[in-house]
Parts: C-alpha cells; structure tokens; sequence
C-alpha cells in the first residue's frame, strides 16, 4: 500500500501524464470508471473484493483513501493528478473527504462482478483469516 508518483510530461501548451498497463499500473486494465460529484461527508467504497484490484488517481481536486489489510488501516491523500494508489484485492476500502472538485478515476484488473464484493467488513475479516 503506498503511493506512486508518475511522471508529468509536458511544455507550455499544458501538462501530460501517460497510465499504461502492466508499467507503471501493476495489471492489465479492464474496467475504467471514475466518481464525481460527491459530497464531502459521504464515504464511498466501503468494501473489499475478492480478485479485483484497483488503481485509483485523483485527476481533479482531492480525496483520501483508507486502505485495510484487516491488521492495519493507512490513510493516503491523494491530491494531485499524477499520484496514483495500488489497492490489491483483500483489502478493504473507504473514499472519504472528497473535495467539491474532485473525479476519482479507478482502473480495475476484471470487469465488473457484483459476486466479487464483500461488503460486509466481518465477512471481509472472516475471508482474510
């Protein structure tokens, strides 16, 4: 669990940062989604999965991501649009404290399958030992 910073590219026309899979994101990507329009005091996520793993970046304004492996919760801000956070599947996952501005773009390694959610953080800690 931590953060990566990629590289900015770019001049005066504007600023460039490339995502490729399997190079600087751990896994083929699939599935690409994005949350806007949140509310500051509204968490989202709250859940694990069992085989999906996500790469999430905020690419407008700021959000925290608390990630937990069922021993230890970290917290990560991410706030600018070239920081990206890996989270692996078995790890529980809240977004909280978006900022009125902020899109959060997650990358997936599989599709979307409703199956492949715990949503229940006991379930989560009965899967994980």
């Amino acid at each position: 669990m931590s953060i990566i910073l990629h590289e900015v590219l770019g001049d005066n026309r504007g600023q460039l940062v490339a995502i490729e899979e399997s190079v600087n994101v751990p896994f083929d990507i699939k599935r690409v989604f994005y949350i806007y329009g949140t509310q500051k005091k509204v968490s989202r996520g709250d859940h694990s999965h069992y085989n999906t793993k996500q790469y999430l970046i905020a690419v407008n304004g700021s959000c925290k991501i608390t990630l937990d492996n069922g021993k230890t919760k970290q917290t990560f801000d991410l706030d600018e649009p070239n920081k990206g956070l890996f989270q692996d599947a078995l790890i529980w996952g809240s977004m909280h404290d978006f900022s009125d501005d902020c899109v959060l773009l997650i990358l997936a390694n599989e599709y979307y399958d409703e199956s492949d959610y715990i949503r229940d953080y006991q379930e989560f800690l009965d899967v994980i030992h």
